[in-house]
């Protein structure tokens, strides 16, 4: 069964304490020399993806089980822990403003790992899609401020990008693959694990809304008179008058709670129409096209043209592993005991104090009767 990967964490503020932070990069980079050698940079990259494995090893260096920085820090300790040139992998990007640096980093990282330019500006369209996706085709009321690209010196690569909610104080993790990714727009993530699920999330993303972006499509390289005129018609007056027209209460509140926009960017939509977008990835990734953008003709597509998209949030009440219930699907404890088995050597073998040791197995074996409360 197809997982999308996304985790919800409570957002906690504060930093890390400069002394558990360094000891969190030695940890890390100890790990990782070790997994390195037995089992190779692609499975780094894969088990990264892995939001329950990503989980267990930011407890492992330290971290609370439920915390928003469990992302921020332990991407952050990886970050200075990964030697590029030694471990044949690289980490670009980071919270907030450091986020915003990915693509000069990808540049800087890319020369060291001896990429070619078409390698380079592959990973640097990644990370923009990846964070256009999240931030406007999957519309569920987390703003990202956290983003990672972990990418080899092959090309592979994985992302990890976080984004908060402030209404409910809640951070949800997003994980993408490379090697799992068939569309940017059609079910592109790579395994899930959270708690709480959102009542209504506009995306843009599911399998079930690939006509709704075939439309949108459409309407943008049809003429600007027709996309006006649909907007006039569902416009005039008022939005709400229009709404109010609607036979199931619960569209309503889905274009309510979505906050739809009151008017359309003209400027933008000629810019797109020139444009002429060939599919829906393309018209994403045309600069300025944003949340109100997507909504506004997921608005039109819906009420004019009757090709709904998915308002369920693709988010599970389970972790990558499978729930006890067999929703989405069975416990698979073989998958389970291969996560902790290569944590444990790792740690075992990495070259470290006994007393860091035996502290780091411990809080992996304190990992397991908190995932087992879960199922």
């Amino acid at each position: 069964m197809k997982r999308t990967g996304i985790a919800n964490l409570p957002l906690h503020p504060g930093r890390a304490p400069r002394w558990l932070f360094a000891r969190m990069v030695r940890l890390s980079r100890a790990i990782m020399d070790v997994l390195t050698v037995e089992y190779g940079k692609d499975e780094i990259l894969r088990r990264l993806s892995d939001p329950f494995w990503f989980q267990a090893l930011s407890c492992v260096l330290g971290f609370d089980w439920h915390s928003s920085g469990t992302t921020t820090v332990t991407c952050g300790a990886l970050k200075e822990a990964l030697n590029p040139e030694e471990h044949g992998i690289a980490i670009a990007g980071g919270k907030g403003r450091v986020s915003r640096k990915t693509p000069d980093e990808i540049e800087n990282f890319g020369e060291k790992l001896a990429l070619s330019t078409s390698m380079i500006e592959n990973l640097k369209y990644a990370s923009r899609m990846a964070a256009k996706v999240d931030n406007a085709a999957i519309q569920d009321g987390y703003t990202l401020y956290h983003h990672v690209l972990i990418f080899s010196e092959d090309g592979k690569w994985t992302i990890i990008q976080q984004g908060m909610n402030e209404n409910n104080h809640y951070a949800r993790r997003y994980h993408w693959y490379s090697e799992n990714l068939k569309s940017y727009v059609n079910e592109p993530h790579s395994a899930i694990v959270g708690d709480n699920k959102e009542r209504i999330v506009l995306d843009m993303t599911s399998s079930e809304s690939s006509e709704t972006r075939k439309v949108c499509v459409d309407i943008v390289c049809d003429s600007l008179r027709n996309l006006k005129r649909d907007w006039g018609l569902l416009t005039k007056g008022n939005l709400q008058t229009s709404l109010e027209e609607w036979k199931n209460p619960i569209e309503k509140q889905r274009i309510e709670l979505l906050d739809m926009p009151r008017n359309i960017n003209w400027g933008l939509m000629r810019k797109i129409h020139e444009f002429q977008p060939k599919n829906y990835e393309e018209l994403l990734s045309i600069r300025g096209v944003g949340p109100k953008t997507v909504r506004a003709l997921a608005l039109i597509s819906d009420l004019i043209y009757g090709a709904k998209p998915s308002w369920k949030d693709p988010i599970k009440y389970t972790f990558a592993v499978g729930g006890k219930d067999g929703v989405p699907f069975p416990v698979d404890r073989k998958v389970m005991d291969e996560s902790i088995e290569i944590l444990r050597l790792g740690i075992e073998e990495a070259k470290i104090g006994n007393d860091e040791k035996l502290k780091a197995l411990r809080r992996l074996r304190n990992i397991i009767p908190n995932l087992e409360q879960k199922f």
